[in-house]
């Protein structure tokens, strides 16, 4: 064969063993987060019953949250999961690899759509609030719980907003917490399985100290923002609006009503 075209041969095989060698590896040899166990749940307030509705009918239970799965746009329509004072930890832990999610029938996509998309892998369950055990810690790198975010807005007012999630399960001792993009057709996405971009990330957040039942809910555009979270407080009922999600079927429909009607962020101690 003519060296001319033997050289630019090779560097396509090359290229491509390499590819589809690193695909194989990561398969054989990344480490799984231990699912085995029962599930934990982080305060007594909560169990499976305030689990929000499914409008694709995935739904997946890990030990530590649950998620509905939209094979559609490729992640997660609502991933929630409670959180609760003895939970609140510092610990150092290694970051583990991004890895699919087993429990996904359809499989979950690849983290490697997101290589070089200009999005960063935004974490709904937070690894921040999964620091109290390593496998806790590594389940929160399933590629069913991460969303192509905006990098500032990721780093903003988001994580801004998950700390202040944080002090709420302090002071209230267990919070949950339900949180996801806004999934619709016409979504720009990324990567070979077009994992779509949400424009809008919402997190609802409810107490139930005591049977005393409030809750707040936000709702952000997926871009930098000067403000604060707060200037983003919606009532639970327009996010149900937006997404076709019933967040909180099994409370009493007097209670929803009282929750998801109005905003009242003098109960979450703003002044």
């Amino acid at each position: 064969m003519n060296r001319k075209y033997l050289y630019p041969l090779l560097i396509i095989i090359v290229t491509a063993a390499l590819y589809y060698g690193e695909k194989y590896v990561d398969r054989q040899n990344e480490a799984y987060p231990d699912t085995t166990g029962n599930k934990i749940l982080s305060s007594s307030e909560f169990d499976d019953s305030f689990l929000p509705t499914s409008t694709t009918g995935a739904i997946v239970n890990h030990t530590y949250y649950s998620l509905s799965y939209s094979e559609a746009h490729e992640q997660a329509e609502w991933v929630a999961y409670s959180l609760s004072k003895n939970q609140l930890s510092k610990n150092d832990i290694e970051r583990p690899y991004f890895v699919e999610d087993r429990l996904v029938k359809t499989k979950s996509a690849d983290w490697r759509n997101y290589k070089n998309s200009g999005f960063d892998r935004g974490h709904l369950c937070p690894a921040g609030d999964r620091r109290f055990s390593y496998d806790a810690y590594h389940e929160t790198f399933l590629t069913s719980n991460i969303s192509p975010q905006n990098h500032e807005f990721n780093s903003g007012i988001w994580n801004s907003l998950e700390q202040k999630v944080r002090f709420w399960a302090e002071k209230y001792d267990g919070v949950y917490v339900v949180t996801g993009g806004v999934l619709k057709d016409g979504l720009p996405g990324i990567g070979e399985e077009s994992v779509s971009v949400p424009e809008e990330f919402y997190k609802i957040i409810l107490d139930a100290s005591e049977g005393n039942y409030k809750a707040v809910a936000f709702l952000i555009p997926n871009e930098a923002q000067n403000g604060s979270f707060y200037d983003f407080a919606v009532p639970i009922d327009t996010i149900e609006t937006k997404t076709g999600i019933d967040f909180f079927p099994n409370l009493s429909e007097a209670i929803q009503k009282k929750l998801e009607s109005k905003i009242d962020l003098s109960a979450w101690g703003k002044r």
